[in-house]
């Protein structure tokens, strides 16, 4: 049974991603830090991603790139790797629990070979992508007091013209995932964009989540965060506008039922539903697996 939800009076504390400007993150931060982007067919983006990943990198603002590629056949292994990053192939990472279930299985698997004590996650397929992005996201980690996790969220126009200040996109984000956790999770109706793949967090924290197999991470992530710390030590960010590709409707009923299994899931284990026990494969919190620490100090 998970911990009693924190009292809906705590807030959610929002920050513009323009109070942190590499400078201040790399004179402020006293922890490792590892951006993750976990990659499929990515070819036309993760090179711009990562080149400017690298800058950040010179300017001292973390210490590790590591893109996680789905088998890509366009070459995004490849570019990425040209452009700085470490590549790792998802299917070569924790090998002993078999094939890779998608995103979140990705990142579960991920995170066991960042070497960073933050970590941060970005979408690799995000077009016109700036540094600001993950300097963001890593703000509140390094510069405000007892942050833990932080979400991105933004404005994603769905039109190529006459909607550049649109919410046209993330129709799943306003259509299902946004309503749900209002209805069921009160305090985190407060989070613009649950579904941003755009998120950082103290690797202590994210190694005592479990990360559902699918497109229900972000969802599961952020119910479970604020069940293990409170709002109070949960951020979010402004990003400005986040331009990516966009699904065909048809795709995204089974991403919405999804997120909604994720959420009915998490209500059953609190006694607040039955029969969706069942719904979904999740893999257990990184920390519960003993063998992993060791494995980690003996490889270096």
């Amino acid at each position: 049974m998970p911990p009693a939800p924190v009292p809906v009076s705590e807030e959610l504390r929002t920050f513009h991603h323009s109070l942190y400007p590499p400078e201040r993150i790399a004179a402020a931060r006293e922890r490792s830090v590892t951006v993750c982007l976990p990659a499929k067919e990515c070819a036309d983006t993760v090179g711009t991603i990562v080149a400017a990943l690298e800058t950040l990198r010179r300017q001292g603002a973390l210490d590790e790139i590591l893109v996680v590629d789905a088998a890509s056949g366009d070459g995004t292994a490849e570019i990425a790797a040209r452009a700085g990053a470490t590549v790792l192939q998802e299917s070569e990472l924790m090998t002993e629990y078999g094939p890779v279930f998608g995103k979140g299985d990705a990142m579960w698997r991920a995170l066991d070979a960042c070497a960073g004590e933050l970590v941060c996650f970005i979408d690799a397929d995000t077009e016109g992508f700036s540094a600001h992005f993950a300097t963001g996201l890593l703000g509140p980690l390094v510069c405000e007091p007892g942050v833990q996790l932080v979400k991105g969220f933004y404005r994603r126009p769905l039109g190529a013209c006459g909607e550049r200040n649109g919410e046209g996109g993330g129709r799943v984000n306003h259509l299902t995932a946004r309503p749900a956790l209002a209805l069921f999770y009160e305090p985190l109706a407060a989070v613009r964009q649950p579904l941003a793949g755009e998120v950082a967090a103290t690797r202590e924290l994210l190694e005592q989540l479990p990360f559902v197999t699918g497109y229900g991470v972000e969802t599961g992530m952020l119910i479970d965060a604020w069940h293990a710390v409170g709002l109070r030590s949960m951020a979010q960010v402004d990003l400005d506008e986040h331009r990516n590709r966009h699904k065909p409707l048809a795709e995204l009923e089974p991403m919405a039922g999804t997120v909604l299994a994720t959420i009915a899931v998490r209500l059953a284990a609190e006694g607040r539903l039955r029969g969706a026990g069942e719904a979904l494969l999740e893999r257990p919190p990184l920390a519960s697996l003993a063998d992993r620490s060791a494995l980690r100090v003996a490889g270096g």
